[in-house]
């Protein structure tokens, strides 16, 4: 008997075995144990638990809050490292400027500080400490120099320390944060009862959704026809998040790694659908947009099947549009190079080939001046995630 793959999302989820894949949108009056178990308990009682893997994104993954001594470095690796953990960033504060920094109004999961090579000392002070004593955080981890471990772990309550994610030679080490953020997923999963009840179903570790899909980038091209370099957009209910590959980035990052992963969590089309259309009405382009696309600015207040058409090819092009030279707040991907562009996630069942055409082409021309643009596959069965669960 083959494995049972199961990814439950924000509003659906969906399980693959014997080289099919089925989704379900979920029902918010049961609980997830009981609405999976009632619709696929039959499928499910043919596998046995080991055989059994699960990822989520449905307990709306972990925040974190990075403090580092410089963009460049410390902020930059930590940022990667935490992406590619599935977690979500609310804030980075450079630690020179400290002193300026906003204090987050929500309560951040896990706090991250880094600084300096081991060499160093004498980064952190008391600008540090006051800072912290204004944040609500539940967890504090501490991956900078050596020599202002002690001094930290004096003056911070349930400080974690690992090593330093910046090696003497400015290359990243990522693994022990990387294996601590995982791990502070998986307790989080525990906290979240309609998570933890998953494992009556599974013997296996349930990862984070975002996590499993990074992990199934260097397989992709093995099962679609897709050209390097690539990326993958995942436009869900609560997030929109890009995978992509190093390539498509001009940094000073050495990783283990050959793919990092951004994640918008303003751009989702039904638990973010607020923020979504306030981030449209802010942006130049859009109404422009609207009127290629034969509409009016009354759509985005609209609650038909047409509106949510529409909000849907809006977070196509504001992602591309948030990681072009055009956007100085996030990564610059060279989206100029691309020779592939996959879609996936809830949008494959509801857009057509011709419209993600349509609306990447706009882009291309409008924001980049190219009159061509990348090839376009829909992730139509919704399987990408599948690759990076059995490599588990």
């Amino acid at each position: 008997m083959s494995r049972l793959l199961i990814d439950i999302g924000s509003t659906y989820f969906k399980l693959a075995y014997d080289e099919k894949i089925e989704q379900y949108f979920r029902d918010f009056d049961r609980s997830i144990l009981s609405d999976l178990t009632h619709k696929c308990g039959e499928t499910i009682r043919r596998f046995d638990k080991k055989d059994i893997s699960i990822c989520s994104s449905a307990n709306g993954g972990l925040s974190t809050l990075i403090i580092g001594l410089s963009n460049s470095f410390s902020i930059k690796y930590a940022v990667n490292i935490a992406f590619n953990s599935g977690i979500n960033i609310i804030d980075t504060v450079h630690y020179p400027r400290i002193a300026e920094a906003d204090i987050p109004s929500e309560v951040i999961d896990v706090v991250i500080v880094v600084g300096g090579i081991d060499s160093n000392s004498g980064i952190f002070d008391r600008r540090l400490i006051d800072y912290l004593a204004q944040v609500n955080y539940q967890n504090i981890v501490y991956v900078g120099n050596a020599n202002d471990r002690e001094f930290l772990k004096g003056s911070i309550d349930h400080l974690v320390v690992l090593d330093n994610i910046i090696t003497d030679a400015l290359h990243i080490h990522e693994e022990p944060l990387k294996n601590y953020l995982t791990d502070l997923y998986q307790a989080d999963i525990m906290g979240k009862e309609d998570i933890k009840e998953l494992y009556a179903l599974t013997e296996n570790q349930i990862f984070s959704t975002p996590y499993i899909v990074n992990r199934s980038l260097p397989y992709i091209n093995q099962r679609l026809d897709v050209a390097n370099p690539f990326i993958v957009v995942d436009i869900g209910g609560a997030t929109t998040d890009i995978h992509y590959s190093t390539d498509l980035v001009n940094d000073n990052i050495v990783s283990d790694s050959g793919y990092d992963r951004l994640v918008f969590k303003k751009l989702g089309v039904y638990k973010s659908r607020p923020s979504l259309v306030h981030i449209a009405r802010q942006n130049e382009f859009v109404f422009e947009l609207l009127e290629h696309l034969n509409v009016t600015e009354n759509i985005l207040e609209e609650e038909s099947e047409s509106a949510t058409q529409t909000l849907m090819l809006l977070s196509i092009f504001l992602v591309l549009y948030k990681v072009s030279r055009h956007h100085a707040h996030y990564i610059e991907l060279n989206l100029e190079q691309l020779n592939s562009i996959v879609l996936t996630g809830g949008i494959t069942k509801v857009l057509t080939q011709e419209q993600v055409d349509d609306i990447v082409l706009f882009f291309y021309k409008k924001i980049l001046h190219y009159h061509t643009a990348p090839t376009i596959l829909l992730d139509s069965n919704y399987e990408i995630w599948t690759y990076g669960v059995e490599t588990e």
